[in-house]
């Protein structure tokens, strides 16, 4: 399988070309003792990119 992703990150912009599907922006929130973002189930099994931004 060939990959055309691409990922930079310059002048604290960020630029993902990847067969992008959709955006989410979320709030991660306490799960036990850890912690988890929720996207709807049509995504599960689905390859995604986690970014954290500082606050």
């Amino acid at each position: 399988m060939a990959s055309n992703r691409e990922i930079s990150i310059t002048n604290k912009k960020i630029t993902i070309r990847d067969g992008v599907e959709t955006l989410y922006e979320k709030t991660v929130t306490p799960f036990g003792n850890s912690a988890k973002v929720d996207v709807p189930r049509k995504f599960i099994g689905k390859r995604v990119y986690v970014i954290v931004l500082k606050s």
